[in-house]
Parts: C-alpha cells; structure tokens; sequence
C-alpha cells in the first residue's frame, strides 16, 4: 500500500484546522449562546472559551490516539482499536444515520433562510430555498464529485472574510460608541427560553465549533507529526477560539442582547450586523459571503455523507455490503448516496417540524447529535488512562480526564437546556441504533474477495 508523502508543515496543518472547524456555526450560534446564558454577554463570552477548552483537550486526546495507531484514521477506526468491530460500527451507523444527515438538513435550512433575506420577498420562501439547495448539494455530490471538491476550496477561502469584517469592524465601532461595554454592563431584559446556565451555552456552541475531528486525516501526511500534530490542534483551537470571542464581542457593538436574542436561532443576527455596519449594499454583500460559507460547509458535510454507507460497507460490515460497495463509472458510491439522501430529508422532515410545533417543542437536532457524538468519544478518552501507558502523567491523565470531563459537561449542559426533547432524541438515537445492531454482519472475506478482483 502507498503511503502519503509527508508534505504538510505545522502551519499548514494550523490553517488547515482553522478552515475546517469556522464555517456557517458561529454565525448561527451567536443568538442562541446568548439566550441560553440568560442574556449575560459575560456568561456567553465563558461559554465560548469553555467550548474551546474543550475541543482543544478533545484533540490533543486524539492526537495522541493518532500518532499511537498511524495506520488508523477517524474516530470510526479509533474506537475499532479500542472495543472492537460492533461498537465500532455502531459508531459509524451513528455518524451515517444521525450525524451526516441532521447537520445535512439544517445546513439547508440555513442557506435557505439566508436567500430569503437577501431576495427580501414579503413571502416566507426559506423552505422552497431549503430544498433547492439540499437537492442541489446531494445532486453534485453524487454526480459532480470533481465539481463539489473544487467548489468546496473555493468556499473555504471564502467563508473566513465576512467573519473577520464583522469581527474587526464591530469591535471598532462598538469600543467608540460604547455600545459594546453597555451590552457587558446591561444584560437582555427578556429572556423566553427554557433551561439557561452557563453548561446549557456551553453546549449550544459545540455546533460552532464542530469539525475538528476531521482534521486528523492529515496525520500520516504531516512533516514530523509526533512535534507537530499536537502543535497544529493547539495553534488551531486558539485561533478559532480568539476569532470568535471577537466576532461575538464585534456582534455586541452593533446588535443590543434583547435584539441578539430575538434573532436567535438564525442566521439573522450576522446579517442584520453586517446591514448595519458596511450599509444596504455591502451588508448584503457580506451576506451573500455568510451564504457561500454556509454553502461550503453544507457540501463538505455532503461530501462525507454520500460516502458514509459505502466506507461501512467496504470494511465488509452491515447489510447488503457488495451493493453499497459498487460504484459507477465516476467511482461513485451512487447508492450509498441515495440512501444518504433518503435519511437527510427524513430528519429534514423533523427540523421542519421543530417550527411548525410539531412536537410540543423545539428539539435542536443540531446540537444535540454533535453533543451525543462527543458521547462516544469517551470511549477513546478511556483507552488511554488503560492502555497508553509510556505516556508522560500530563498526556496519559490530565488531558484524557478533562477531555472527558468536557464531554460530560456538554451532554449535562444539552439535558438541562430541555430535557424531555433530550428524552426524545435519545429515544430516536436509540432505535436507530438497535435496527444497526441488527444489521451488523461481517462480511470481510466477501469484500475482500471482491476488492482483490
């Protein structure tokens, strides 16, 4: 087998890291962090830095699994190594089913609400946007591989200036109208939303923040990994952490808390900000740069996701492994694909339904999968307080321990926010879960016969 050349230095990993994780999160996240921390600028600015911590002690968890197990890659392999075949694909099952699929509709739904502002029609078309973009994302994904991965570059160089306009520009004219120290010293006065606290924001921001773990995959590629993994995730978290404190600080000085959290929930707050600081015409210029960075992220999430049926099946687990493992002419999964797209619109169906009140109350999907994936890290954190035991006490204790103690905190701070919804998901996540504990087959010497002919 090949090996990857070793071609990336740590500031390329760095940038790297930084690309990955800020896309469409903190822009939609901004309202609701606030809301949840009871309208205390103070209290969400914590939020912020807690939810860094925590990503920053989850990777270097991760870091360390890495350069251990160098022939492994994802959190998919990682728990493999560390429980077995069935936990394992009960993992990626999760991920396939659940993860892929709910950050998949919301991302549509973000884009959509955000065209319905820039086209400022009196009538509500953010569902029929919505749905434009999620079967176009899907579309080009199963037919346009090519096309998608050169569309996801350009989005990525893009998606960092309207934070950085807003972030720079705010902050300026928040610090000389002092609108930005009234926000600190005046909380919002009206608060409607249930289950506020510090670890209920705290969780909230798991969404903005979301998207480190992808990039372990450059571990083999890496120029002296062993010095520079743990470099990179740690110059990469800070990074993101500091841009957005600053962007949230930046927010403060153009939007009051009361308006912040009236807009919660979407991605109205960024833009109305950007309106109100560069005008009419180049708000929605920096609008239209929020759209393509939301649209970037909803393809990198497409891109995983059209995939996740096939690399289950290719490891020769789950049903029906030959038939998710063919691909086309353009070495396309095609029907993993379709199955993705299936499950996608499914919970699409329930997003919709959060805003329709369909279920007596809102259950935020976003953020409750990535806290229950955190979930499953644990698992890993476990290994090594085990296992890794040449380690140094700071690598081998500290930083697994408070990883986990990260990753509980979030599922703590996402029950306390509602915890019948987080009743509900978890049932859902549940059953899902079961019907792939009843799919788990091995097939490996079937996959193997196949990919040797």
């Amino acid at each position: 087998m090949k090996i990857p050349t070793k071609k990336f230095g740590v500031f390329t990993a760095i940038a790297m890291v930084v690309g990955i994780v800020i896309g469409s999160g903190v822009f939609k996240s901004a309202g609701d962090v606030l809301a949840k921390a009871g309208g205390s600028l103070t209290t969400s600015i914590l939020a912020w830095i807690i939810g860094g911590g925590i990503v920053l002690f989850s990777s270097l968890a991760f870091s360390i699994v890495a350069l251990k197990q160098a022939k492994k890659s994802g959190i998919i392999d990682f728990v493999e190594n560390v429980v077995g075949e069935k936990v394992a694909y009960l993992v990626g099952w999760f991920i396939n089913f659940v993860y892929f699929p709910i950050l998949v509709g919301v991302l549509s739904w973000l884009a959509g609400s955000i065209t319905n502002i820039l086209v400022g029609s009196e009538t509500d078309y953010t569902w029929s946007f919505a749905i434009f973009y999620f079967i176009g994302s899907y579309a080009l994904n199963i037919l346009g591989p090519v096309l998608a991965g050169k569309w996801q570059v350009s989005a990525t160089a893009i998606k960092l200036v309207p934070l950085v306009l807003i972030a720079i520009v705010g902050l300026i004219v928040g610090l000389v109208t002092g609108a930005t120290v009234e926000s600190f010293r005046v909380p919002a006065t009206v608060v409607n939303v249930a289950g506020t606290g510090l670890a209920a924001a705290v969780a909230v921001t798991a969404f903005a923040y979301d998207g480190w773990i992808t990039a372990l995959a450059i571990t083999q590629e890496l120029k002296d990994p062993k010095k520079n993994l743990s470099k990179a995730l740690l110059g990469g978290a800070l990074i993101v952490v500091f841009c957005y404190v600053i962007f949230f600080i930046g927010l403060s000085g153009v939007i009051s808390n009361d308006e912040a959290i009236s807009l919660a929930g979407s991605l109205d707050t960024s833009v109305l900000a950007a309106t109100r600081l560069f005008g009419s015409f180049f708000g929605s210029v920096v609008s239209v740069l929020i759209l393509i960075s939301v649209l970037g992220t909803l393809n990198g999430l497409t891109l995983g996701a059209v995939r996740g049926m096939y690399q289950i099946s290719i490891k020769g687990f789950g049903p029906a492994p030959e038939f998710f493992t063919n691909i086309g002419k353009k070495d396309q999964p095609y029907a993993s694909g379709v199955l993705s797209f299936i499950f996608s619109a499914l919970w699409g169906v329930i997003w919709y339904g959060n805003f329709q009140g369909y279920w007596g109350g809102f259950m935020d999907t976003s953020v409750l999968t990535i806290v229950f994936l955190y979930a499953s890290f644990i698992i890993v954190y476990i290994n090594i307080l085990k296992n890794f035991t040449e380690l140094n006490a700071f690598k081998r204790y500290v930083v697994p321990i408070i990883a986990t103690i990260g990753a509980l905190y979030l599922i703590y701070g996402a029950f306390i926010s509602d915890p019948m919804m987080f009743l509900y998901f978890s049932i859902i996540v549940v059953v899902i879960l079961a019907i792939g504990l009843l799919t788990f087959n091995p097939n490996k010497k079937i996959i193997e016969a196949k990919l040797e002919a």
